[in-house]
């Protein structure tokens, strides 16, 4: 059952895969290229207080930007302002009004902005926590049907741009939150994520985020 679970995601990633490579292509084909000046300003106004000017925020319960895909910063700041209650959205009080007020083509111009920031290393900092967190991250749990991270994500937490977020060099709180938030169905913009942080248990997930913070993304 578990093994039929795995192919059966395992299928649903590729198709989704194929389908978000389709809409990047054509989105890319309409939309004017992004003016990482522009973005820059309004980094600098409205995102520098909780992410840092250059994305590489401070706080651990705010993610650092720096370095991410621009694609994927567009679909979150997307998926934030969509209304309360859409079962596609991402809800954050303080995120979704901002985002709100971002047009399109601010939204593109903020995250190319962010996109091309050099990310500041960071490290893992439980070495028991590490060495069972990069077990997941290598190899999955084959008993419970979890496909290692790597999969998705790449070795080094890189990430596949318009596909999959970098998460090397991020806060390990951030990603620990943000699994556990997946798991309880409070974040609910990516399914394959859900079905995956459905079958951790919180010493897996607070081990393989502190494994990926200690990952360099290249």
């Amino acid at each position: 059952m578990e093994r039929k679970f795995a192919r059966l995601l395992l299928s649903a990633c590729v198709v989704a895969t194929a389908w978000l490579i389709g809409q990047g292509v054509a989105a890319e084909q309409k939309a004017p290229p992004a003016d990482p000046a522009k973005g820059q300003q309004i980094a600098s106004q409205v995102c520098a207080p909780c992410h840092g000017a250059d994305g590489n925020s401070t706080i651990a319960v705010n993610p650092r930007l720096a370095g991410q895909s621009a694609e994927y910063l567009v679909k979150q700041l997307t998926d934030l302002a969509k209304p309360a209650g859409d079962k596609t959205g991402r809800e954050n009080p303080v995120m979704s009004a901002l985002a709100m007020t971002l047009s399109e083509a601010d939204r593109r111009n903020v995250a190319a902005w962010f996109s091309g920031q050099a990310p500041k290393a960071s490290l893992a900092r439980d070495k028991e926590l590490a060495e069972l967190g990069q077990r997941i991250y290598r190899s999955g749990i084959a008993e419970k049907a979890v496909p290692a991270c790597a999969g998705c994500h790449g070795p080094t937490g890189a990430g596949l741009p318009v596909l999959y977020p970098r998460i090397g060099g991020q806060f390990s709180e951030y990603l620990a939150a943000q699994l556990k938030a997946f798991r309880e169905g409070s974040r609910r913009n990516n399914l394959p994520m859900q079905q995956i942080a459905f079958r951790l248990s919180d010493p897996e997930i607070n081990a393989v985020a502190d494994y990926a913070a200690g990952l360099r993304g290249r």
